[in-house]
């Protein structure tokens, strides 16, 4: 909320005041609550709004607010007679779910045809409103279906009650006039990722307000944990939590939060609201099966769901007195994202580039460079290093092939480990073009292992987040992730026969570092063959068994029951680091003489020390930018 306009509104019910004489009266507006980042209006008749998106975006602008327009409960049907209704309306759309979300008046209609669901200039769609007092939501049924979806909308709709309550509440706390509007500040600790990949968490504090953006544990360390035992991170205080995608190094530690008393929100995309749900829940799984300990229980995840709010790319949100979030496309995984931190009406301007890609990949558009404003550039250096210039993607392409092609005259195995997130689609829908599109392969089985089925069903779900040529496919009924030679495991007896076969294959599996996961499985069998070959596509994390591999060792150390065990690599083992989700040293170099506009100040993270320390001396270089490379627990006052 502006400052001006804070000063002036106080309070829900004068806002409304000021309100109701410039809505239509015919909405017949009920009230007006704050929820979350928005402010929504409950009305009688909410196609009276809906149908005048001109006075509300005019509202918008001059109140500084977003509104979201509900229709008031006292006209929503029984869900059961809206449901009968919405059936006999769009009998021809081939509807295959309908979820009611007490907590918005929304009705979530997924059809195979979701164009008959809204009828001919939208008629159905207003017929669903006028006739069942629900605001429907038209959804694509996906190619495939996601169970953590229908997870997360079972428990959206246990805890309606207690989401609507959390929303007002926080909609109170963040549209609350705040009292420093001069002489305020704005400093930057870091809590990890600093010298280091992995245990990303970077608190952005002003006088005001206290922002975390990713909370990750360390995936090489027993030290799980980023500096939560600082004296300047207060968990009490914390307004908000900001997540930029759903790997674990950046969210793996978000409902440890929870489980410690935090019950502010969650910002993320909405793919990673559901991909995060489903690598937390697998996390815990796997720290069960091995016998480790874990930091929080499924609870904790249930309870970071709840306070989950998803917002698309470019969408201006207040989420704090006097900070303002956008996101931004990443480039890195599905609904990843550049961060936009906009402090006190345009008094400091902060970019949070931590895990891009500054190229387009055949499942995703490139990262974005262009901001409204940018005093500050909080940017990862993975391969900062001037050394870390990877194979154009062909190339790297070609010699995939080339491995695959040995693989196949000597019947041999190629095991890809990948992360379920990421790099794992991007290998499939390589395979899929050589095969069936370029007809540069021949057909030989891909057996597929790990959460990567389920992770490729929310891909599915969200095709407006990949790569737009990708999308309309997809629209069209493409699915490169099914195909008849491509296999997904769902029974660990299954890799015994697999790799008991003399047929060749390929073999795509997590964890993509062989920390655990079913690639440990296929090497236990595969891996003292030297016919058989292991091709790394991702970053090795320093500490992990992939990157022992690739440092010259020849076993892997794994737990079982409690005891190590070393298996033997004897295989041929590639890495090809064109198909990195990370952008290589001339992208990041290229990022920062795009970005516009330029910031004065750059903090370098998220790498290895000597690579932080040399991009940041490009940075200084080629922008003139005055460079920081922090140490976790450092302060960097900005402001």
């Amino acid at each position: 909320m502006s400052a001006d306009l804070a000063s002036l509104i106080r309070s829900p019910e004068e806002l409304l005041e000021n309100l109701r004489r410039e809505l239509p009266p015919e909405a017949e507006v009920t009230r007006l609550e704050f929820e979350g980042p928005r402010v929504a209006i409950l009305c009688r008749r909410p196609l009276a709004l809906l149908e005048r998106s001109d006075v509300m975006k005019q509202l918008a602008r001059k109140y500084h607010l977003r509104f979201s327009i509900r229709s008031d409960p006292s006209i929503r049907l029984d869900k059961k007679e809206a449901e009968r209704i919405i059936l006999e309306l769009a009998a021809n759309a081939g509807i295959r779910s309908i979820w009611f979300e007490d907590a918005t008046g929304q009705v979530y209609i997924e059809a195979e045809k979701p164009g008959a669901v809204i009828g001919q200039k939208g008629v159905l769609r207003k017929l669903i409103i006028e006739r069942t007092g629900w605001v429907p939501v038209i959804l694509r049924v996906p190619p495939v279906s996601s169970p953590i979806i229908s997870y997360v909308r079972k428990v959206y709709e246990l805890s309606s009650e207690e989401r609507i309550k959390f929303l007002r509440e926080i909609g109170q706390r963040i549209h609350r006039p705040y009292i420093f509007k001069t002489n305020n500040e704005v400093r930057v600790c870091i809590l990890g990722g600093g010298r280091e990949v992995g245990g990303n968490a970077i608190l952005i504090q002003t006088k005001e307000s206290n922002v975390l953006i990713d909370c990750g544990l360390r995936v090489s360390s027993t030290d799980l944990f980023p500096r939560l035992d600082l004296p300047e991170f207060v968990l009490e205080e914390l307004d908000a939590v900001i997540v930029t995608h759903a790997h674990l190094d950046h969210c793996g530690l978000v409902p440890f939060l929870f489980k410690h008393g935090y019950r502010g929100p969650v910002y993320c995309t909405p793919p990673t609201k559901f991909l995060m749900a489903l690598l937390l829940r697998d996390y815990l799984k796997v720290a069960e099966t091995t016998g480790a300990l874990t930091p929080y229980s499924y609870s904790d995840i249930d309870r970071m769901l709840i306070r989950t709010l998803t917002i698309p790319y470019h969408e201006v949100n207040d989420i704090a007195p006097d900070i303002r979030l956008t996101f931004y496309r990443a480039g890195h995984i599905l609904g990843s994202a550049i961060v936009h931190i906009h402090v006190a009406e345009g008094l400091y301007n902060i970019v949070v580039a931590s895990d891009f890609k500054y190229a387009s990949t055949y499942t995703l558009d490139c990262a974005e460079a262009s901001f409204p404003r940018v005093e500050c550039l909080i940017i990862e250096a993975t391969y900062g290093s001037p050394r870390d210039v990877h194979p154009p993607r062909k190339q790297d392409e070609a010699r995939l092939l080339e491995i695959i092609r040995s693989c196949i005259e000597n019947n041999a195995k190629v095991v890809i480990p990948v992360l379920a997130v990421g790099r794992a689609q991007e290998i499939l829908v390589t395979l899929y073009k050589y095969m069936y599109e370029k007809r540069l392969l021949p057909e030989i089985d891909v057996y597929i292992a790990g959460m990567i089925e389920h992770v490729n069903a929310i891909y599915t779900t969200y095709p407006e987040f990949l790569r737009q040529r990708l999308y309309q496919r997809i629209l069209r009924g493409y699915n490169p992730f099914v195909a008849p030679a491509f296999h997904y495991i769902h029974d660990e007896s299954e890799i015994y026969e697999i790799c008991e076969s003399k047929a060749p294959a390929i073999i795509v599996a997590t964890s993509g570092m062989l920390e655990g996961g079913p690639v440990i499985e296929f090497l236990k069998y595969l891996g003292a063959d030297e016919k058989n070959a292991l091709v790394f596509v991702s970053y090795q994390v320093p500490g992990t068994p992939g990157h022992a591999l690739l440092r010259g060792s020849n076993v892997i150390t794994i737990w079982e029951e409690g005891q190590p065990k070393q298996i033997p690599v004897r295989m041929r083992i590639f890495q090809l680091r064109a198909f990195s989700g990370h952008s290589s040293f001339p992208e990041l170099k290229r990022f920062i003489n795009d970005i516009t506009p330029k910031p004065k100040k750059v903090i370098v993270i998220h790498g290895e020390p000597a690579k932080c320390e040399a991009f940041a001396r490009v940075c200084a270089a080629e922008i003139g930018a005055e460079t920081y490379v922090p140490n976790n627990g450092d302060v960097i006052r900005l402001l």
